[in-house]
């Protein structure tokens, strides 16, 4: 298997190498050079495995520079119930006829990052072993990215890990889990601005070949395909879960605003999964629900990103969308780079004509937006019908998926975090203060280490400069 860049890149690295690099030097991200194909005879073989066997299946076909062993007990290692608080890893709980949750926030952080993260960690201290090297991991995060980094890759040998975030625009739960952490390899720096400055940053940087080269500069942001591609693996066994056989089909509702997550889907449906749609729900940013019903991709700049209660979404340029566009122009890699290289760098975004547009609708993807008197709602639902408590964007998830979903259609809403993490919304939506655990009400507590800086990517460079 090898890889390629969404902007044309001619080097066809191959999975180790991106694993370390994040973008590609022409600013693409990377995508393997087909999808491989699952079969009906594959998929039934898969049905009875564990999360870490599946995983394990999944990744091989895409990674074949790791030898297999080393793989599987990468993975093995990884997706423990322990780690995970249960056998399935990704349970499913039923939220009324033919829609669930599925839970992927049990881990270390309490949110779906971990999933992927948790992986990271360990491929990328194998490699570097392996290598003999050191890796500066450069990271931008609305919420939960960083915190699920940190936990991650947090006194792992060869890593140290810069982690960019908007200063005060995270919960105070997902401030405390970052800011909280002392261990000398981790560096936290709030940005005065939003997710958007941060991720700019990042992109500016990576984009600097010679100080990427310098300083050994990798990333663990969703543009990291190794990230993407270990999300995967959680829509083929929610799929599993759900179904009794490979003839029935089940759609997908995603909380999205870098649409990393829904890509993964976007991924496991070309390889063959039994998905009839992805639902992507957007809060009051919804730049992505505007593209999937007009076809205008329309980036608004920090001044129009509004802050909201679902924070990890308020994100107004999704750097995975450009994956996306690339196999749905018939992966022109010209005209991806003309749209995102040219296009939203010059104007701040691109319309496609229609007949571009209409052909969007074989890959299945609906979309919808959700409000904040629309998540209270949603989480007072769940809890008076359901007993379920959920956090504010899987509340986002579900309401599109209430509101989209046809008779007879089963539908997965993906979890994005446990509601600890938003104690705030949870008490103005059911009317009462959510019970806080004494763990969690110690993290609140501790010390912070943290530092503030302006939305520079120069001053950025001089900081890692500095701590190389």
């Amino acid at each position: 298997m090898r890889y390629l860049s969404t902007r044309g890149d001619a080097s066809r690295p191959g999975f180790s190498d991106i694993l370390l690099e994040g973008l590609a030097p022409d600013g693409g991200l990377y995508l393997p050079d087909h999808y491989p194909q699952v079969d009906a005879t594959t998929l039934q073989r898969w049905r009875g495995l564990t999360y870490a066997e599946l995983a394990g299946e999944i990744l091989r076909l895409f990674i074949d520079d790791i030898p297999h062993a080393d793989l599987d007990r990468l993975v093995r290692d990884t997706y423990t119930p322990a780690a995970f608080g249960s056998p399935e890893i990704v349970p499913l709980r039923a939220l009324g006829e033919g829609v669930f949750v599925q839970a992927l926030s049990n881990g270390p952080t309490l949110a779906f990052k971990d999933m992927a993260m948790q992986l990271l960690g360990r491929l990328f201290e194998y490699e570097l072993g392996r290598r003999g090297q050191t890796l500066n991991i450069l990271g931008a995060t609305s919420g939960d990215t960083g915190s699920a980094a940190e936990y991650a890759m947090r006194g792992r040998a060869g890593i140290r890990v810069f982690m960019l975030s908007p200063h005060g625009r995270m919960s105070p739960f997902q401030q405390a889990q970052m800011f909280s952490l002392q261990d000398a390899n981790i560096h936290n720096i709030a940005v005065e601005g939003v997710f958007d400055d941060c991720q700019d940053i990042v992109k500016a940087i990576s984009a600097d070949a010679a100080f990427k080269r310098d300083r050994c500069i990798g990333t663990v942001n969703s543009i990291n395909w190794a990230r993407l591609l270990a999300q995967v693996v959680y829509y083929f066994a929610g799929y599993f879960q759900a179904t009794r056989d490979n003839g029935q089909v089940v759609s997908f509702a995603v909380p999205s605003g870098n649409f990393g997550n829904i890509c993964a889907g976007h991924v496991a449906r070309c390889m063959g999964l039994p998905i009839r749609r992805l639902m992507l729900a957007t809060n009051e940013n919804d730049v992505l629900d505007e593209f999937f019903r007009s076809g205008q991709y329309r980036v608004r700049g920090s001044s129009e990103t509004l802050e909201t209660s679902s924070p990890s979404m308020d994100i107004s340029k999704a750097s995975n969308f450009e994956r996306f566009v690339f196999d749905a122009l018939g992966r022109d890699a010209a005209r991806t780079a003309d749209l995102f290289g040219t296009q939203v760098a010059r104007h701040g975004g691109f319309s496609l004509p229609a007949h571009e547009f209409a052909g969007l609708a074989r890959f299945g993807f609906v979309s919808g937006r959700s409000t904040h008197a629309d998540r209270l709602a949603t989480i007072r639902r769940a809890w008076e019908d359901h007993a379920s408590l959920i956090d504010p964007h899987t509340a986002d998830g579900l309401k599109v998926a209430l509101e989209l979903r046809e008779p007879g259609e089963t539908v997965l809403v993906l979890e994005t975090a446990l509601p600890a993490k938003f104690s705030a919304t949870l008490h103005e939506a059911l009317g009462r203060p959510l019970a806080m655990s004494p763990e969690h009400a110690e993290l609140l507590e501790r010390p912070r280490r943290f530092q503030v800086m302006a939305a520079d990517a120069d001053a950025v460079k001089r900081y890692i400069a500095e701590h190389t």
